[in-house]
Parts: C-alpha cells; sequence; structure tokens
C-alpha cells in the first residue's frame, strides 16, 4: 500500500508513539486525522502535519463512539487506522480500585474495538486500507505488576487476529506491532518508572517505522525490538521453561 495521499487515523497522537506515528506518515505523503487528549500537544502536532484534530479522551463514557462519529463527519475518506491510544498501571492488582480497572478497560481495549467496528465500513469502501493495532508484550508474556494492563493488550490481539480472518479476501489489511519497553512518559504516567536495567527503552519512533511497515506492506505483526519474539516463542514450544525463567529472574518492569 502507498500511504502517499491516503488519510490515516492515528489515535494517542498527542505525545509518545502516537506522535512519532504522526510524523512518521506525514513525512511518508499521508494526510492525518488525530485524536488525543492532552488539546495542547495535539494541536502543536496538527499544526505541525496539517492534520484535522479531534480531542477525545477514552476513558469517558461514549468518547470513543463520539470521536468516531466526529472522525467518519470530517474525513473525506480513510485509508489507515492505527489504534494507539493506551493507558498503563503498575503495582498489584489489590491495589487497584473499581475506576482503574474501567479506565484501563476503555481505553486500551474498548475503545479500539469500537473505533475498527465503527469506521470499519469506511475502510473496505477503499480498494486498499489498513486497520494497525499498537498493543505490547505485557500481552503476549504477561508482566507482574500490570496483570489488567496486560489482560486489555492480549484482549486487543485475539481481537487483531480474529478480525484478520474476518477480512480475508478483502482489500483491509490487519497488522500488530508489539513493542517492548518504549522510552516514553507512559512509565512515569503509570505511576511507576521503568527501574530495569535491561532491556533498554527503544525510541520512540523504531514504533513508528514498524507501524508504517505494517501499514506499508501488510505483514500481520512485527515486534520491537526484533528479539521480543524468542520469549513468545518459549512460551509457546515450552511453557514450564518460560515460567521458570520468568520465576527467576522476574517479569515487573
Amino acid at each position: 500500500m502507498d500511504v502517499r495521499g491516503a488519510v490515516a487515523v492515528v489515535t494517542g497522537a498527542s505525545s509518545g508513539i502516537g506522535a512519532a506515528t504522526a510524523l512518521r506518515l506525514h513525512e511518508a505523503g499521508a494526510r492525518l486525522v488525530l485524536q488525543g487528549r492532552d488539546g495542547d500537544r495535539l494541536a502543536a502536532i496538527a499544526d505541525r502535519t496539517g492534520a484535522i484534530a479531534i480531542r477525545a479522551d477514552f476513558a469517558e463514557p461514549g468518547a470513543a463512539e463520539a470521536a468516531a462519529e466526529e472522525i467518519a463527519r470530517r474525513a473525506e475518506r480513510i485509508d489507515v487506522l492505527v489504534n494507539n491510544a493506551g493507558l498503563g498501571w503498575a503495582g498489584p492488582v489489590t491495589e487497584m480500585s473499581g475506576p482503574d480497572v474501567r479506565r484501563l478497560l476503555e481505553v486500551n481495549l474498548a475503545a479500539p474495538l469500537e473505533l475498527t467496528r465503527a469506521l470499519l465500513p469506511r475502510l473496505l469502501a477503499r480498494p486498499r486500507a489498513a486497520v494497525v493495532f499498537v498493543t505490547s508484550i505485557a500481552g503476549r508474556a504477561g508482566v507482574a505488576g500490570e496483570c489488567v494492563y496486560s489482560a486489555t493488550k492480549a484482549g486487543v490481539d485475539m481481537f487483531a487476529e480474529s478480525l484478520r480472518l474476518e477480512l480475508a479476501g478483502t482489500g483491509v489489511r490487519v497488522g500488530v506491532v508489539v513493542p517492548g519497553v518504549v522510552d516514553t512518559a507512559f512509565f512515569a504516567r503509570r505511576g511507576r518508572p521503568y527501574q530495569r536495567r535491561s532491556p533498554k527503552p527503544v525510541p520512540a519512533v523504531k514504533v513508528a517505522d514498524a507501524v508504517l511497515e505494517a501499514v506499508t506492506t501488510g505483514r500481520a505483526e512485527q515486534y520491537v525490538p526484533r528479539w521480543l519474539r524468542l520469549p513468545t516463542v518459549v512460551r509457546a514450544t515450552a511453557p514450564s521453561v518460560y515460567r521458570a525463567l520468568s520465576a527467576r529472574f522476574g517479569g515487573s518492569s
């Protein structure tokens, strides 16, 4: 798929991976529709890229549905949908409140499902289109202290896999980008900074490059960095070994 002139929707575009993805798609010639919850930062990215800016906080009831309606109204067409918006939360699950759980479910799981469902007819109307989900290694390997976050990302993974099967034979390709530790404000916002010496965080632009590659090649999945595929292979082929290693080295980030 050639993204030059394509209309691309990117969620969570006011900072981090979303902002880097917006800039990368802009450089590649795409026209952008950007969603974010930080109005000032979103406006700055929109000014820089000539994008349509839609301020929405997906944690608010009905926000994803309203955002989908506004996107459909303001975009002349939709060729690419990048579901990137997400929230983190770190700590024992017993310390989470009910609202904490619901917030992660709304932003990380319900919002991308709702946006995709609502905008899919517009994507199917195009000769070629792409839906890309930015998930997390936490949704494939599990992370201590991030039970709910990991569950939401695993849910998005399975939705993407099922959607890929459902759309077989159409012009819409479905891709998943699976990052590990990324150098963004995500960890500070979740309430606990990243404390491990390794692996070292990768720049957000590396994930943005993977998103662009998913769009242009139709590749089903990519890990950033690529070696992150290894623990998922070990988990699938030798689960007892995987669990022993996880218990020894710790899964918390």
